[in-house]
This record gives structure tokens, sequence and C-alpha cells, in this order.
């Protein structure tokens, strides 16, 4: 077992030593032909691309850009979705199914070209992908996705025993140029583009709602407006997602990554075990240049792990101490991912009369491909041209399966009960109880309220109240942040939102 121990904080490698680029927070209204919420990888390309038609953008970030789960990624430029193509031809058609891969395939492109046209150094390498089953539990799957590769004409590659991994597969499925880069850098590199072409760009400027079907007008929750002809909410779970019932169509979950330095030689190729508790690695490089290996893994319903969040890098950190030996972990973090009923994005019109608010969301753990191809998508919108993908994304899409009715049905029935359990636990725990860098639900004045005893000693006293829709947070040990189980908004120790739905922070008490 080795002795390296996990940090206390998380730390991202792709945003450890980057150059912050600082922008304004937004203080007057202004009017502008596209307003971008959200300045992650959909927004950043959107305003990229917009600008570049001659059109007046604002790319509105409620913290800082590429701060969100864009930063936390283990950044794969690929296709190949998990064993995701069998269940596409289930849920949607083989056409639809067809239809997804090539849009995909379409934003890796896209990718490549505009690294080279942009002249952005990210890192980025052409790698092979492959999904693999090492316990012959997942035999039947790996099989029924192979031939839904037939069906589709991709162009997949069959392996078993020697893959590059220091263990025997029993099958493999590979897939071929692909690709993996640095996504801070990259996305980080069409700035000078927006800006040069009159985009605005604002930080820390959270908005709280958008109205208006022919003029749409956001509202940031410090009054401020921002009027434009379209309105793309680009902000990961749509904040404005009353309207669009994306509360009750969207499944959250949480998944965890270790950068670790191996004693072994890092494999090459980009992989993915299909089997229960499998992991995804990939290599990537550390700031001075070396060789790093990212293991990710450990997802759960967002807000639900039982136990201790730190669980899952542990589970990780055994995992790489077993196959590749570990000589430091230098970073880890953890993200938030968004599936949808039928692993199809929502990406189009918000709801029915309101055509010029537009949304982007559900990526379910692809957001590298499918958040460009959003956003490729939402540009042929704006400016009228077609696109092939449109009626594939429409959030709109009418054609419910039965087993997508069955998933609706057990995501409410799941929040439904989170909801009842946290008005009904009780925590005779006291202030005096915690241990510095310690949180939990504690007894203060006779409420059941969140608290968080810093290194310092001081303590931090919140609301249990998501700001959202009212179900009662949780603590999070391994982020230090407090996160609701039911739509998986998240909120820093001190009650400061630092992902939506929610647009407000927690109540404080002294």
């Amino acid at each position: 077992m080795s002795n390296h121990p996990i940090s206390n904080y998380p730390d991202s490698l792709w945003l450890s030593h980057e150059e912050n680029h600082t922008f304004p927070k937004l203080q007057e209204d202004i009017e502008v032909d596209v307003a971008i919420i959200g300045a992650g990888v959909t927004g950043i390309t959107s305003a990229y691309l917009l600008s570049q038609q001659g059109l007046s953008v604002a790319l509105i970030e409620g913290d800082q850009i590429l701060n969100g789960t864009t930063g936390y990624t283990t950044a794969k430029v690929t296709s190949q979705h998990g064993a995701i193509y069998h269940k596409l031809i289930q849920s949607v058609g083989e056409e639809n199914a067809w239809l997804y891969y090539e849009a995909n395939e379409d934003a890796l492109a896209f990718i490549k070209e505009t690294a080279v046209k942009e002249k952005i150094e990210a890192d980025l390498q052409t790698e092979n992908a492959f999904i693999y089953t090492a316990n012959g539990q997942q035999l039947n799957i790996l099989e029924k996705e192979a031939k839904a590769y037939q069906k589709l004409r991709i162009d997949g590659i069959m392996a078993t025993g020697d893959v590059g991994l220091p263990f025997e597969v029993d099958q493999a499925l590979l897939l071929q140029n692909q690709a993996q880069f640095h996504p801070v850098k990259f996305f980080k590199g069409l700035l000078p583009s927006i800006l040069k072409n009159g985009g605005m760009v604002f930080e820390g400027t959270r908005v709280q709602s958008v109205k208006g079907t022919k003029q749409p007008t956001a509202l940031t929750t410090e009054g401020y407006t921002i009027k434009s002809n379209h309105c793309i909410v680009s902000s990961h779970f749509p904040f404005n997602d009353l309207s669009g019932l994306y509360f009750s169509r969207l499944h959250v979950e949480r998944s965890y990554c270790l950068a670790i330095k191996p004693r072994a030689d890092v494999p090459k190729g980009m992989s993915l075990s299909i089997d229960p508790g499998g992991t995804s690695l990939r290599e990537a490089k550390s700031p001075n240049g070396e060789p790093l290996l990212l293991i990710g893994g450990g997802g759960h319903t967002a807000g639900k792990n039982e136990g201790s969040n730190f669980s899952s890098y542990e589970s990780l950190k055994q995992f790489g101490e077993k196959w590749f030996g570990i000589e430091s972990i230098p970073y880890r973090w953890s993200s938030q991912d968004l599936k949808t009923l039928d692993f199809v994005p929502y990406i189009g019109q918000n709801v029915a009369g309101e055509e010029r608010i537009l949304v982007a969301t559900g990526y379910g753990k692809w957001g590298m491909t499918n958040g460009v191809a959003a956003a490729l998508l939402l540009k042929d919108k704006i400016i009228g041209n077609d696109n092939p993908y449109h009626d594939l994304y429409d959030p709109m899409r009418s054609k419910i399966k039965k087993t997508d009715l069955f998933h609706f049905a057990k995501e409410n029935v799941d929040t439904a009960k989170e909801f009842i359990k946290g008005k009904v636990h009780t925590s005779r725990k006291s202030l005096q109880d915690l241990n510095r860098n310690e949180g939990a639900v504690i007894e203060h004045e006779g409420k059941q309220v969140g608290a968080y005893k810093d290194e310092d000693g001081s303590s931090h006293l919140v609301s249990l109240n998501c700001t959202h829709m009212g179900c009662d947070v949780e603590w999070n040990d391994a982020e230090i942040s407090w996160d609701c189980p039911c739509h998986g908004s998240r909120f820093s120790h001190t009650g400061k939102v630092i992902e939506g739905p929610a647009t407000k922070p927690l109540k404080k008490f002294e």
C-alpha cells in the first residue's frame, strides 16, 4: 500500500500554474446580439464562433472562466463515450445514433483544426481510445457495442489480451484517431479571437433569470440586465430549469480523478473499463513536463456518496498503487456531470414559445466533444443555417420511450426521498464536537444547521436548505462544500454558490 497522502484540498492539473485571465464584473445594463451565460466549453466556443460572424456577444460567468466542469475533467476528446451506441440504437434509433457519432466526430475535427488555425499550444495529441472488460462480467455488453459499431459503420477494432495495460483484458473495442489535450489551454486560446472581434467577457456575474420572447433579458443577482436577440444558457445545469423541467429530466453524477506520478511507464492511449467500478486512464504532462497518469472513476449520484467522499479517491489510489506504483500524487479533483433520460444532450430551444432562449446541457461525462457540438449547432441556429443534428438534440423532443419514463419516474421518486430524508434527519452534534477542518450537520440554538470549523478554528454556520428547491444539503469532506442530493447544487463552506442550478447563497448564521 502506498503511503503517499492524498491532499486535503482539491487541486486540478489543468488549473494549476495557469495564468489567470481576469475579467471585470458586470456593473451596468448592456445590450448585445447574443448573451451567453456560462463560460465553459460551450460558452467560450459559442462566443468564438458567433463573434466571427460579426455578432456582438457578451460571455457571462458566475465564477471564473473555465473554473467549472471544464477545469475538472479528464479531457478526452473522443466519440467513444463508453459503451453508448447500442443504448442509443435502442433509445433513439439507428439513424440518430449515427448522427450522434457524426456530431461528435465533427467536434473532434473542429478542435484539431482550430488548434492549428489559432496556433494554440494545448498539448493536443492524437490517440486511440478503447473500452474494455477485464473480468468477463461485461463481455455481453462489449459484444453488443461491437455489433452497434458494425450497424452504424463505425470503424472499431476488437482486441483481446495485451492492449498496453499492465493486466490482460478479456476483450477491448478500440476507436482510432481520437485525441486528448489540455482543456484550459485550448479554450483560453479562443479568448483572444473573441476579444479581437469585439466580444465582452464578464466574471463574478451570476445570472438569476432570463425572460422574454422577442428580446430575452437576463437579470443578474446584483440587478443588472443583459438584453439580447438570443440568449444561450450554457451554465452546466440550467439555472432557468423550472421552465423546461430540467430538474426532473437530468441525473447528476459526481466522479473523481487522481493525477499520479507512476513508478511504471504510463500506458499509451485512452482507456475506460466498462466493468462495475471501472477506471478511466490517460496520460498527461505535469507543468514541468513530467509524465503523469490520470486515473478517473469512483462515480456516484451527486450528494449521495455513502460515508466519506474521500473513499472514492482512496479506491483510485489503491488501483494506481496495485498496477503502476505511485511515486507521488500531485493533483486530485472531482467534477459533476449531467445525464439525460435517453443519453442524448439537450441542445436548442429551451421551451415552446421561447425561440430566442437556447439551452445546452446533459453531456453525460463527455463534454469536450458534446460541448463543442452544442456550440456548432447553436451558432447555426442563431445565424439561420440548417444543421443536421437539430432534431437529434432538440430539448423538446417528444418521443419518450418506456425506459425513459421509468428513469424519469425513478429520478423524481429519488428526489422526493432525499427531500423527506433531509427534513426528518436530526443531529445531536454541537459546534464544540467539531475538529478543525471538519464539517457536519449540528444542532445550534434549537435548529439543525450546517457547520464547518476551518484550520484556524473559525466556525462557519449555514442553513441546510438548498436555495434551488429546498432540499437539505449534505457535507462533502473531500471538496469542503455543501452539496444538494436532489439536483446537484453546490455551495462553499461559507454558503457561496459553486455550482447551480441554485443562484442564491445559503443563509448564514452567526
